[in-house]
């Protein structure tokens, strides 16, 4: 099935309204799922307020925060027209995370102690890329402010870091391979994630961006969709958490290996899912592979979300430290397919609730891009939309 994407049509599906379920059910479930994420009990939030225009969203499982976590959270307000919260948590980050010295000035350090101090003095490509689309959405949605509250120069300031950066010797990495366009798993080194790949954000920075940039961002979103093809496997559509730039999984250093399905590779589907409802599905590509996934955990694992993998779907002991985060990942392929397997898996995410206990930081971040993307509400802002 071809589908034509909605940065053309300016057609959201609502999946969930598709299968039966009412609209005001799914809009209950979309607020008091944001609402139980920043504002419920402890114990129960992810979100604190540091003073009275500062806020972070803490990885409950490590204690820490993380720009991953800040820039989905980022993601999360101007979706749901959270302006107020968007700006408290960007605030956050530009005052405790932004470095101003040393070879990644320019970079976010990936990791904090909840009162700012840093553990870490490089980055993480992935909040990067999040920080800039998630500020470019902030700007044509509400119009850009003055400071820290520019939120379109600061977009494109950190992406210009991530391209330019290096072209000085001495003066640190590119956060993207020069030559194939590919993200990188960290500036220093020369590998990739293929959940890292969101060639849906790489058109828009190619509209966006700097103008001198603009075709290297076309030319990454090319490299990213056919990176993703080597990266999944084609028989169970599953992708390592680190991978090398030919696409077979990177093992690492044991114990620490990354060349199975785990953590990281859960988020890598519903990338591949939004980018099909974005920018269409030519060839069918992306569906298939939805369909591969939710098949498998169908067929083999009964619907189960518990396993550890390697790519070609042979067991790994151990269990998965994120079932829930697991479970809406393949959920949101069903975003991109219509039959029964979609339905089921369906059903299942929207009668699960958000995980609790000190793990569901990552969980509930990918429950919640989950019910955007499904409710019709993971949207594309475009600069003529701004209400300011």
């Amino acid at each position: 099935m071809i589908m034509e994407g909605a940065y053309y049509s300016g057609q959201y599906l609502n999946r969930l309204e598709r299968l039966g379920y009412a609209q005001a059910e799914i809009d209950n479930k979309l607020e008091s799922t944001f609402e139980e994420m920043f504002y419920g009990p402890e114990g129960v939030r992810l979100c604190h307020f540091a003073g009275p225009d500062m806020m972070y969203i803490e990885d409950t499982g490590n204690h820490d925060v993380r720009t991953e976590g800040m820039s989905y959270a980022m993601m999360f307000c101007v979706q749901m027209n959270r302006q107020k919260e968007f700006d408290c948590l960007w605030r956050w980050v530009v005052t405790h995370m932004y470095l101003t010295e040393g070879e990644n000035a320019g970079y976010f350090a990936w990791s904090c102690h909840t009162d700012g101090s840093k553990n870490s003095d490089g980055p993480a490509p992935d909040g990067e890329e999040f920080f800039a689309m998630s500020l470019f959405f902030a700007a044509n949605r509400w119009g850009s402010g003055e400071g820290v509250l520019d939120y379109a120069s600061w977009a494109r300031r950190i992406l210009h870091t991530c391209v330019h950066k290096g072209e000085e010797a001495g003066s640190g990495f590119p956060m993207w391979n020069p030559e194939n366009h590919l993200i990188k798993f960290v500036p220093n080194c020369e590998f990739t994630d293929p959940s890292y790949h969101l060639p849906h954000f790489y058109e828009l920075f190619a509209l966006w961006s700097d103008e001198c940039d603009r075709p290297f961002w076309h030319a990454a979103a090319a490299a990213s969709r056919q990176y993703l093809r080597k990266a999944c496997h084609a028989r169970t559509g599953l992708s390592a958490e680190y991978a090398e730039y030919d696409g077979r999984p990177h093992r690492g250093d044991q114990p620490d290996r990354h060349d199975w399905f785990f953590s990281d590779a859960y988020r890598t589907l519903g990338n591949i899912a939004l980018d099909a409802q974005w920018f269409g599905d030519k060839d069918g590509w992306a569906q298939e592979t939805a369909a591969h996934i939710q098949q498998f955990f169908e067929e083999k694992e009964h619907g189960q979300t518990n396993g550890i993998y390697l790519i070609d779907g042979t067991p790994v002991e151990g269990n998965a430290l994120h079932p829930v985060g697991l479970l809406a990942t393949i959920a949101q392929g069903s975003l991109i397919l219509d039959d029964a397997c979609a339905d089921e898996w369906l059903r299942r995410f929207f009668s699960t609730p958000l995980r609790s206990g000190p793990r569901r930081y990552y969980d509930n971040c990918l429950y919640l891009f989950a019910l955007l993307a499904l409710s019709g509400h993971y949207r594309i802002w475009f600069p003529q939309e701004a209400t300011v």
